[in-house]
Protein backbone atom coordinates (compact mmCIF):
# COMPACT_ATOMS: atom_id res chain seq x y z
CA UNK A 1 0.00 0.00 0.00
CA UNK A 2 1.30 3.45 -0.83
CA UNK A 3 1.23 5.54 2.29
CA UNK A 4 1.08 9.27 2.85
CA UNK A 5 4.70 8.94 3.98
CA UNK A 6 5.61 8.73 0.30
CA UNK A 7 4.59 12.39 -0.01
CA UNK A 8 2.69 11.90 -3.26
CA UNK A 9 5.90 11.90 -5.29
CA UNK A 10 5.12 8.80 -7.34
CA UNK A 11 4.86 10.35 -10.79
CA UNK A 12 2.88 13.22 -9.35
CA UNK A 13 0.00 10.97 -8.23
CA UNK A 14 -1.84 11.44 -4.96
CA UNK A 15 -0.72 9.04 -2.26
CA UNK A 16 -4.10 9.04 -0.53
CA UNK A 17 -5.12 5.45 0.27
CA UNK A 18 -8.28 4.18 -1.37
CA UNK A 19 -10.50 1.15 -1.14
CA UNK A 20 -11.99 1.23 -4.62
CA UNK A 21 -11.89 -1.85 -6.82
CA UNK A 22 -9.44 0.00 -9.08
CA UNK A 23 -6.80 -0.12 -6.32
CA UNK A 24 -6.13 -3.73 -5.42
CA UNK A 25 -3.15 -5.82 -4.52
CA UNK A 26 -2.90 -8.71 -6.94
CA UNK A 27 -1.65 -11.64 -4.86
CA UNK A 28 -1.52 -15.02 -6.59
CA UNK A 29 -4.85 -15.34 -8.40
CA UNK A 30 -6.97 -13.43 -5.87
CA UNK A 31 -7.12 -9.63 -5.76
CA UNK A 32 -7.05 -8.22 -2.25
CA UNK A 33 -7.94 -4.63 -1.37
CA UNK A 34 -5.45 -2.85 0.89
CA UNK A 35 -7.52 -0.82 3.35
CA UNK A 36 -5.89 1.01 6.26
CA UNK A 37 -2.79 -1.22 6.32
CA UNK A 38 -4.95 -4.35 6.29
CA UNK A 39 -5.63 -6.63 3.32
CA UNK A 40 -9.30 -7.29 2.68
CA UNK A 41 -11.36 -8.98 0.01
CA UNK A 42 -14.38 -7.54 -1.76
CA UNK A 43 -17.47 -9.65 -0.98
CA UNK A 44 -18.48 -9.43 -4.67
CA UNK A 45 -15.19 -11.00 -5.72
CA UNK A 46 -15.50 -13.64 -3.02
CA UNK A 47 -18.96 -14.51 -4.34
CA UNK A 48 -17.49 -14.97 -7.82
CA UNK A 49 -14.83 -17.35 -6.50
CA UNK A 50 -17.53 -19.27 -4.63
CA UNK A 51 -19.65 -19.49 -7.76
CA UNK A 52 -22.53 -17.66 -6.06
CA UNK A 53 -24.62 -14.59 -6.71
CA UNK A 54 -23.47 -11.72 -4.53
CA UNK A 55 -27.00 -11.44 -3.19
CA UNK A 56 -26.56 -14.85 -1.55
CA UNK A 57 -23.32 -13.80 0.14
CA UNK A 58 -24.89 -10.51 1.25
CA UNK A 59 -27.76 -12.37 2.90
CA UNK A 60 -25.29 -14.46 4.91
CA UNK A 61 -23.38 -11.35 5.98
CA UNK A 62 -26.58 -9.64 7.09
CA UNK A 63 -27.97 -12.71 8.84
CA UNK A 64 -24.81 -13.23 10.90
CA UNK A 65 -23.61 -9.63 11.09
CA UNK A 66 -23.04 -9.84 14.84
CA UNK A 67 -20.68 -12.79 14.34
CA UNK A 68 -18.67 -10.97 11.71
CA UNK A 69 -18.45 -7.83 13.84
CA UNK A 70 -16.79 -9.83 16.60
CA UNK A 71 -13.87 -10.21 14.19
CA UNK A 72 -13.66 -6.57 13.14
CA UNK A 73 -15.62 -3.69 11.67
CA UNK A 74 -17.87 -4.66 8.76
CA UNK A 75 -16.73 -2.17 6.13
CA UNK A 76 -19.79 -1.65 3.94
CA UNK A 77 -19.14 0.12 0.65
CA UNK A 78 -21.31 1.48 -2.15
CA UNK A 79 -20.36 0.38 -5.65
CA UNK A 80 -20.59 2.42 -8.82
CA UNK A 81 -23.96 2.86 -10.49
CA UNK A 82 -24.01 0.93 -13.75
CA UNK A 83 -26.58 1.92 -16.34
CA UNK A 84 -29.89 2.77 -14.71
CA UNK A 85 -29.54 0.28 -11.88
CA UNK A 86 -29.08 0.98 -8.20
CA UNK A 87 -25.57 1.14 -6.68
CA UNK A 88 -24.57 -2.22 -5.22
CA UNK A 89 -23.76 -2.51 -1.53
CA UNK A 90 -20.79 -4.74 -0.72
CA UNK A 91 -18.41 -5.44 2.15
CA UNK A 92 -14.62 -5.44 2.44
CA UNK A 93 -13.91 -8.47 4.62
CA UNK A 94 -10.74 -8.89 6.66
CA UNK A 95 -8.94 -12.22 6.82
CA UNK A 96 -10.80 -13.60 9.84
CA UNK A 97 -14.18 -12.49 8.49
CA UNK A 98 -13.38 -14.14 5.17
CA UNK A 99 -12.63 -17.49 6.78
CA UNK A 100 -15.75 -17.20 8.94
CA UNK A 101 -17.86 -16.68 5.84
CA UNK A 102 -16.38 -19.81 4.32
CA UNK A 103 -17.33 -21.83 7.41
CA UNK A 104 -20.95 -20.95 6.60
CA UNK A 105 -20.52 -22.51 3.14
CA UNK A 106 -20.69 -26.20 2.30
CA UNK A 107 -17.21 -27.71 2.44
CA UNK A 108 -17.13 -28.60 -1.23
CA UNK A 109 -13.97 -29.12 -3.24
CA UNK A 110 -14.36 -25.61 -4.65
CA UNK A 111 -14.60 -24.11 -1.16
CA UNK A 112 -11.60 -26.11 0.09
CA UNK A 113 -9.49 -24.97 -2.87
CA UNK A 114 -10.56 -21.38 -2.28
CA UNK A 115 -9.53 -21.63 1.38
CA UNK A 116 -6.03 -22.69 0.35
CA UNK A 117 -5.74 -19.87 -2.19
CA UNK A 118 -6.95 -17.33 0.36
CA UNK A 119 -4.45 -18.51 2.97
CA UNK A 120 -1.68 -17.97 0.42
CA UNK A 121 -3.08 -14.62 -0.72
CA UNK A 122 -3.34 -13.15 2.77
CA UNK A 123 0.09 -14.51 3.70
CA UNK A 124 1.70 -12.93 0.65
CA UNK A 125 -0.12 -9.66 1.35
CA UNK A 126 1.41 -9.59 4.86
CA UNK A 127 4.85 -10.34 3.45
CA UNK A 128 4.50 -7.53 0.90
CA UNK A 129 3.39 -5.14 3.65
CA UNK A 130 6.42 -6.06 5.77
CA UNK A 131 8.77 -5.60 2.82
CA UNK A 132 7.22 -2.23 2.04
CA UNK A 133 7.79 -0.98 5.57
CA UNK A 134 11.23 -2.47 6.17
CA UNK A 135 12.86 -2.14 2.74
CA UNK A 136 10.89 -0.20 0.13
CA UNK A 137 10.02 2.93 2.11
CA UNK A 138 13.54 3.47 3.55
CA UNK A 139 15.08 3.35 0.06
CA UNK A 140 12.28 5.56 -1.28
CA UNK A 141 13.01 8.25 1.28
CA UNK A 142 16.79 7.92 0.85
CA UNK A 143 16.44 8.44 -2.91
CA UNK A 144 14.15 11.44 -2.66
CA UNK A 145 16.23 13.01 0.10
CA UNK A 146 19.19 12.73 -2.28
CA UNK A 147 17.19 14.38 -5.07
CA UNK A 148 16.11 17.16 -2.74
CA UNK A 149 19.70 17.81 -1.69
CA UNK A 150 20.75 18.15 -5.33
CA UNK A 151 17.75 20.08 -6.62
CA UNK A 152 16.92 22.26 -3.62
CA UNK A 153 16.05 25.74 -4.78
CA UNK A 154 15.51 24.66 -8.37
CA UNK A 155 12.13 25.37 -9.91
CA UNK A 156 12.42 21.96 -11.57
CA UNK A 157 12.81 19.92 -8.37
CA UNK A 158 9.29 18.45 -8.57
CA UNK A 159 9.94 17.21 -12.09
CA UNK A 160 13.24 15.61 -11.06
CA UNK A 161 11.39 13.59 -8.42
CA UNK A 162 8.78 12.58 -10.98
CA UNK A 163 11.28 11.67 -13.70
CA UNK A 164 13.39 9.52 -11.39
CA UNK A 165 10.20 7.76 -10.25
CA UNK A 166 9.43 7.02 -13.89
CA UNK A 167 12.87 5.44 -14.31
CA UNK A 168 12.33 3.29 -11.23
CA UNK A 169 8.85 2.24 -12.36
CA UNK A 170 10.19 1.26 -15.77
CA UNK A 171 12.91 -0.89 -14.21
CA UNK A 172 10.31 -2.71 -12.10
CA UNK A 173 7.88 -3.03 -15.01
CA UNK A 174 4.95 -1.16 -13.47
CA UNK A 175 2.78 1.71 -14.61
CA UNK A 176 2.73 5.14 -12.92
CA UNK A 177 0.44 5.18 -9.90
CA UNK A 178 0.57 1.38 -9.48
CA UNK A 179 3.22 1.13 -6.78
CA UNK A 180 0.61 0.69 -4.10
CA UNK A 181 -0.47 -2.55 -5.80
CA UNK A 182 3.00 -3.93 -6.50
CA UNK A 183 3.45 -7.57 -5.49
CA UNK A 184 6.61 -9.09 -4.03
CA UNK A 185 8.92 -9.43 -7.11
CA UNK A 186 8.14 -5.94 -8.36
CA UNK A 187 8.32 -4.44 -4.89
CA UNK A 188 11.79 -5.96 -4.57
CA UNK A 189 12.78 -4.45 -7.94
CA UNK A 190 11.49 -1.04 -6.87
CA UNK A 191 13.57 -1.28 -3.72
CA UNK A 192 16.74 -2.28 -5.57
CA UNK A 193 16.27 0.37 -8.27
CA UNK A 194 15.78 3.10 -5.67
CA UNK A 195 18.90 1.98 -3.80
CA UNK A 196 21.10 2.04 -6.91
CA UNK A 197 19.67 5.36 -8.08
CA UNK A 198 20.36 6.98 -4.71
CA UNK A 199 23.93 5.65 -4.72
CA UNK A 200 24.48 6.90 -8.27
CA UNK A 201 23.21 10.38 -7.43
CA UNK A 202 25.17 10.75 -4.20
CA UNK A 203 28.01 13.23 -4.47
CA UNK A 204 27.17 14.45 -7.97
CA UNK A 205 27.51 18.11 -8.91
CA UNK A 206 23.82 18.84 -9.45
CA UNK A 207 20.47 17.21 -10.18
CA UNK A 208 21.18 17.02 -13.92
CA UNK A 209 24.32 14.99 -13.46
CA UNK A 210 22.59 12.98 -10.73
CA UNK A 211 19.67 12.13 -13.00
CA UNK A 212 21.97 11.08 -15.84
CA UNK A 213 23.95 8.72 -13.58
CA UNK A 214 20.77 7.39 -11.96
CA UNK A 215 19.41 6.56 -15.42
CA UNK A 216 22.54 4.62 -16.30
CA UNK A 217 22.39 2.69 -13.02
CA UNK A 218 18.66 1.90 -13.34
CA UNK A 219 18.86 0.94 -17.02
CA UNK A 220 21.27 -1.81 -16.06
CA UNK A 221 18.63 -3.30 -13.77
CA UNK A 222 15.81 -3.62 -16.31
CA UNK A 223 14.44 -7.15 -16.36
CA UNK A 224 11.95 -7.66 -19.23
CA UNK A 225 11.34 -11.31 -18.24
CA UNK A 226 9.31 -10.18 -15.23
CA UNK A 227 6.45 -9.69 -17.69
CA UNK A 228 3.81 -7.05 -18.16
CA UNK A 229 2.89 -4.46 -15.60
CA UNK A 230 0.73 -5.41 -12.65
CA UNK A 231 -2.96 -4.68 -13.05
CA UNK A 232 -5.93 -5.32 -10.85
CA UNK A 233 -8.27 -8.09 -11.89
Amino acid sequence: MMTTNEKGRDSGKSATPTTSLDHTALVGTIALVQAKDEPRIDSRLLAQHLGLQHESVAKTLNAYAADFRELGILRFQIGEIRGRGQPERYVLLNEDQTYLLLTYSRNTRRVRELKVRLVKAFREARQAHDMRSAEYLPTYHALHDEIHALAAGSTHERFVHMNVNKLVNKAAGIEPGQRGQAVMPRLAMLTVAQHFAAEAMHGTADHREGYALAKVAIDRLSVPHLGAATHAQ
